[in-house]
């Protein structure tokens, strides 16, 4: 196993950091290997935006409620962007329709997504630690004028980054029968169930916040309940995902 495969394999979640700040070679160094992420078309369809002001972390860590967007080493916010995509227009509404259509909506979540991934294997083969933080998306519209975003820009998550101060058990995944087929759809309802067995014992097994539960009851709690349906509100007003 090479040490790239083993940075992956090892990736677990950190929500505790030590109180250092990620140099600023660091910095240029996960933004630079995210950039060499894949990208549609060359679009490039992202921004990055490093939250450095402890206001706004600390405006952010409300919306989310978790106290690492505040505490950590560094604050990373993943926008999709087309907006730079218009700097040359003379007529914005010869593109508008292209623009705003759920391909290229797609393609600028994907892109975002790809150089987040990168910035975070940069990241952790620096001997850093990670978390995603989807729950900026709690108050969306917030987080967009905490950050002035203009049109066609919209914020999809954040990253926080920094030194472990702790070091949690690597999550289970699914097993690879519940995620990899050939040639068609597979039915893989005995590997769910492996699967369900193997995440109870793992959390009543952790070191912290034990609990009985497994990925099947997990996902009927998250879909059973509604979340965010003021997304799609803030993310057609910004021109996204209309058509």
């Amino acid at each position: 196993m090479n040490s790239t495969i083993a940075t992956i394999l090892n990736h677990r979640s950190i929500r505790k950091f030590k109180d250092t700040k990620l140099t600023e070679e660091q910095i240029h160094t996960i933004i630079n290997a995210a950039q060499q992420a894949s990208t549609s078309s060359y679009m490039m369809a992202y921004t990055i935006i490093g939250v450095t002001d402890e206001k706004k972390k600390e405006a952010l860590a409300q919306v989310s409620g978790q106290p690492y967007v505040k505490n950590n080493g560094h604050l990373l916010v993943f926008c999709a962007d087309l907006h730079r995509q218009t700097h040359s227009a003379e007529n914005l509404e010869d593109m508008q329709e292209n623009l705003e259509n759920s391909e290229h909506f797609l393609v600028s979540a994907i892109d975002a997504a790809l150089a987040a991934q990168n910035a975070a294997l940069a990241a952790e083969s620096m001997g850093l630690g990670i978390c995603y933080l989807g729950s900026l998306r709690n108050n969306l519209a917030k987080v967009d004028k905490l950050l002035a975003l203009p049109q066609h820009v919209i914020p999809l998550f954040g990253m926080a980054i920094g030194e472990p101060d702790h070091q949690p058990e690597i999550k289970p995944r699914l097993p690879l029968k519940a995620v990899y087929f050939e040639n068609k759809y597979e039915d893989h309802e005995d590997a769910i169930r492996s699967f369900d067995e193997q995440i109870k014992a793992y959390y009543q097994s952790r070191a912290s916040n034990q609990r009985i539960d497994t990925w099947t009851e997990q996902m009927h709690r998250r879909f059973s309940n509604t979340i965010r349906m003021d997304v799609t509100d803030l993310v057609q007003k910004k021109g996204y995902n209309k058509r």
